[in-house]
């Protein structure tokens, strides 16, 4: 039988490439990292570990192993979950952006269903706007969403600019005297009213060429040169290039926050929200 002790430092070595890290992210001595690898090594009777070159390279017997010694390691995590007795149970109702689930969500469900494996979670996509109003009539428990500059409702996650992105930012010159095509989301869309009131604020005309609830529709159209996408910066689909300030009036930033409903249970909130937060925070522009 594998020791789970030793697969926990053969996996930290590989991931690091060092015996010092991987002794320093497990909080153990340099010596008992290498005894560990030792014992795994004399348990299968193969050699993981290259020890002729100077930095540390697993053998094709190691490269075999990973895979496995991650999955049984996982599996352990997952069973001493099941099984702890503070496991959660229950159902939480998750709302999220459309532009948060196709940049940060799959990470956060991963980490979630690993640790509470008890928990149902109804997740529901839509509209910033829409999913605070679903929230008021206490359908959803949880939002991870925007909120305009000023808005004090939530926990501040981060904060970022909107930028205009299009497939071909020569667009506005080949357009010159055209009203500006404006792809969007629609109404109530927060992305969509910092738009329009930026555009309005500055005397510039524009149309509504393209109207989709779907982030992946927004970003179709864009990329088929159809007009101008609103987006945060970070979450700028590929094939799209920002538009240079100057060209266009500048947009207000928008605010990433997480709203939880009064009378939800406690302990899932807080679980799934320190899960986003870890998750997103740490990577936040």
């Amino acid at each position: 039988m594998l020791n789970l002790a030793h697969l926990t430092s053969f996996t930290m070595l590989q991931q690091t490439g060092s015996f010092t890290l991987a002794a320093e992210r497990l909080g153990l001595s340099q010596s008992t990292v290498s005894q560990h690898i030792q014992r795994l090594e004399k348990a299968l009777g193969r050699q993981l570990i290259d020890r002729t070159t100077h930095q540390v390279q697993l053998t094709a017997e190691g490269e075999a192993l990973i895979g496995y010694a991650r999955g049984m390691l996982d599996l352990n995590g997952k069973a001493l979950a099941l099984f702890s007795q503070t496991r959660l149970r229950g159902r939480l109702r998750l709302g999220v952006s459309e532009d948060v689930v196709a940049n940060r969500l799959t990470g956060i469900l991963e980490d979630f269903i690993r640790l509470y494996p008890l928990v149902d979670l109804e997740l529901t996509v839509a509209l910033s706007a829409t999913l605070y109003q679903m929230q008021e009539v206490g359908d959803l428990d949880l939002v991870l969403a925007k909120r305009h500059i000023g808005e004090t409702h939530g926990r501040l996650l981060y904060r970022e600019p909107l930028v205009w992105l299009a497939r071909d930012p020569d667009l506005l010159s080949m357009r010159e005297g055209e009203p500006l095509p404006l792809i969007a989301f629609p109404p109530p869309s927060i992305t969509r009213r910092v738009a329009q009131q930026a555009l309005d604020r500055d005397n510039v005309a524009w149309r509504i060429v393209c109207t989709c609830g779907s982030l992946s529709g927004l970003t179709a159209a864009a990329r088929a040169g159809m007009g101008v996408l609103v987006q945060p910066r970070s979450m700028a689909p590929e094939g799209l290039r920002e538009i240079a300030g100057d060209r266009l009036p500048a947009l207000e930033d928008v605010e990433f926050v997480l709203v939880s409903r009064r009378g939800a249970d406690t302990a899932l909130v807080e679980a799934l929200s320190n899960l986003v937060i870890a998750q997103i925070v740490p990577h936040a522009p």
